[in-house]
């Protein structure tokens, strides 16, 4: 028997559910929660410690930030998908930022203007339903173009732009964290494994934590790893952060430099609207299983609702993209426990808050938690990108149906990876006419934008 959807407190077209109130508490997601997103959503602090001028201090408080916002997408806005990264687009990003200029401030304006353009764009074509058109017209060589510059552009960041400062500082314990999530998540003969056998199933359920914990147990033993916990609880430092991050401090990007990262956050879009279906069909296939918790599903909100995380991350603490639609990963494993019936999960709105709002804000203020994993943060930053840019290159090889095709997704590919992104996707669309045409597909099928392979799990973060 159908119910109506957890209820909450209205506001527009949003949804506010607080927890314990409105939602139930549910430990394994809890727990997952806690422990999974401290694997991955500190991974970014490298990144802002060395390019963009924070200490380690000042990028806690900024990923922090990043977090809550995040979380805000179930407890404020009332979204169903579990919220993550773009992270196919954060190497094309990376590539961006750091290229403007050596000055962080100026970087970080470029992240502002990224972020900036990115809930514009949302707002505009989510409000005048124009997003759904956009994707239907982009031909699929160019699509699959896209997919495959992410890839590039990830791999040449670890082995070849950061590689000094990254893969040749701890290569064992990066090499072996590699190995052991592209096993588990990619290989066709542990794939027979994990159908065969629970326990291996389980382990390539958790994503990235089974080949971070392997580092973490690998990296002392080579020396590449020297744990310096700390005790104690840690204010993370805002002011500080705002003072060297936020636009209202350092300045606003210019109209040049908002017109400059316009590509870019087009390219994104792309990169969304694949995430937004991915969640919809995911949704919809656990209902049929559980008819009785009303799940909606409403585009228009969604877009809104991006359109605010990314606004107000690009004038706090603008390091896009972090407030994307979905981390697959996640969501597929709460949506499956959903379906399990009520005694399982009572909501799925419940079990997504649980795992979110009442997990990840924890671990901002454990030091010891956080000191413990700062000498693995660019082991998890590499991983991420390392199997970000085998998962989009195998979905991108997928796409192409001849061999003029594929060429010029090679060409847009690299284009995309080495050019700046206007240069590179001005050149995506002159390879697509001369060497292919404009493929437009007759529309974007659920089919050819599910990915909802759980050989994909915890790739998109937060993932």
């Amino acid at each position: 028997m159908s119910r109506p959807e957890l209820p909450g407190w209205r506001w527009g077209p949003f949804t506010f559910r607080m927890p314990f109130y409105h939602t139930r508490l549910y430990w394994p997601e809890l727990l997952q929660g806690i422990f999974i997103a401290a694997a991955t959503g500190l991974s970014l602090i490298p990144i802002m410690t060395m390019f963009f001028g924070l200490t380690f201090e000042e990028a806690v408080a900024a990923s922090m930030i990043h977090s809550i916002l995040i979380s805000s997408a179930l407890i404020v806005f009332g979204e169903p998908y579990a919220p993550g990264w773009l992270t196919p687009a954060l190497p094309l990003v990376l590539a961006f930022a750091i290229g403007i200029g050596e000055d962080p401030s100026l970087r970080l304006q470029a992240m502002a203007a990224l972020s900036l353009d990115f809930a514009l764009l949302l707002f505009v074509l989510g409000v005048t339903g124009l997003g759904r058109r956009f994707i239907v017209w982009l031909p699929d060589t160019l699509k699959a173009g896209i997919i495959l510059g992410a890839a590039l552009a990830a791999l040449k960041r670890v082995f070849i732009d950061d590689a000094e400062r990254f893969l040749l500082q701890q290569p064992i314990a990066t090499g072996l964290a590699c190995a052991v999530c592209l096993i588990f998540a990619f290989s066709l003969p542990m794939q027979r494994w994990r159908e065969k056998y629970r326990w291996v199933a389980l382990i390539a359920a958790l994503g990235l934590l089974p080949g971070f914990l392997v580092a973490a147990v690998v990296g002392p033993l080579v020396g590449e790893v020297d744990y310096n916990v700390q005790w104690g609880i840690l204010i993370p430092p805002i002011g500080d952060m705002w003072a060297k991050m936020s636009p209202f401090s350092i300045g606003f990007p210019s109209v040049g430099l908002m017109l400059q990262a316009m590509p870019l956050a087009l390219i994104t879009y792309i990169i969304l609207f694949g995430d937004l279906v991915t969640g919809n069909e995911v949704i919809l296939e656990g209902q049929k299983n559980r008819p009785d918790d009303h799940i909606d599903i409403n585009p228009t909100r969604s877009h809104l609702a991006l359109a605010i995380r990314n606004a107000l991350m690009g004038v706090i603490a603008p390091v896009f993209p972090t407030q994307g639609a979905m981390w697959t990963g996640v969501h597929v494993i709460i949506v499956q426990r959903w379906k399990q019936g009520r005694e399982a999960m009572d909501s799925l709105h419940s079990g997504l808050i649980s795992y979110y709002g009442m997990g990840i804000p924890v671990l901002f203020f454990l030091l010891p938690l956080l000191t413990g994993l700062q000498p693995l943060l660019g082991i998890a930053l590499s991983l991420t990108l390392v199997l970000t840019g085998f998962a989009c290159a195998y979905i991108a090889m997928g796409i192409p149906t001849n061999n003029a095709s594929r060429g010029a997704v090679l060409m847009i590919g690299a284009g995309l990876a080495f050019f700046e992104p206007w240069v590179g996707l001005l050149f995506g669309v002159a390879t697509t006419l001369l060497l292919v045409g404009w493929d437009t597909a007759p529309a974007p099928t659920a089919d050819e934008l599910k990915v909802v392979d759980p050989r994909r799990a915890g790739l998109e973060q937060e993932g």
